[in-house]
């Protein structure tokens, strides 16, 4: 809670220091709609009873709440961050979710199906914020460093790798690891196809 109470406040803030009124709206309907949504799933989506299995299996945890919080809030500032420092707020988004997805699955708090479905849920908040934007009118639009794609993912996939980790079995740990850093690629890849309506431009004049 005191973690989406301080991205929610970040939000606002740079909403009103940017003055961008729709990114900002659409960023907090982002941040709502993942978790009202992952509130909905788990209430229709119930754990199966399996007989004589772990508590862990049988536990409601499907979506993951833990990972459902920094999508939503690293993919609301991904809407409101100017169009220069976006690529950096997107790697930097995409590591925290990666670490957060595997330290969970580490600590048996949730499986692999839980983070991948909170990542889908703020992924498919955010897809559908971003075409619902109309055409903002500022035109300074900067195209992403050749070399930060790879870089943020190699980060990625090195936290995804460190936090997942356990002692007891190497191979839980590289399917930890695996499914962090899974999400950590869908959320790259759902903010690197917004160009028309967060990146703030101008649609040229037919004719």
């Amino acid at each position: 809670m005191p973690t989406l109470l301080v991205g929610i406040a970040v939000i606002a803030a740079v909403t009103l220091v940017r003055r961008c009124w729709w990114q900002g709206c659409a960023a907090a309907g982002v941040v709502m709609a993942t978790l009202g949504s992952k509130e909905l799933t788990r209430m229709i989506l119930p754990r199966p009873d399996l007989v004589g299995a772990h508590v862990s299996l049988t536990e409601p945890s499907f979506p993951s709440g833990h990972v459902a919080i920094p999508a939503g809030l690293a993919l609301g500032a991904a809407l409101i961050a100017s169009p220069r420092i976006r690529p950096y707020v997107t790697a930097v988004g995409m590591l925290w979710l990666a670490v957060t997805a595997g330290a969970v699955q580490a600590t048996y708090h949730h499986r692999p199906s839980d983070v991948l479905g909170s990542t889908l849920l703020a992924c498919a908040c955010y897809s559908l914020a971003a075409r619902l934007l109309p055409p903002a009118a500022a035109p300074d639009v900067t195209r992403r460093p050749r070399a930060l794609p790879a870089i943020a993912l190699a980060l990625s996939a090195a936290g995804a790798l460190v936090a997942g980790a356990r002692d007891d079995s190497v191979t839980q740990s590289l399917v930890f690891a695996a499914a962090a850093f899974l999400c950590a690629a869908l959320f790259w890849f759902t903010t690197a196809e917004d160009p028309a309506h967060t990146a703030c431009r101008t649609r040229p004049a037919l004719g």
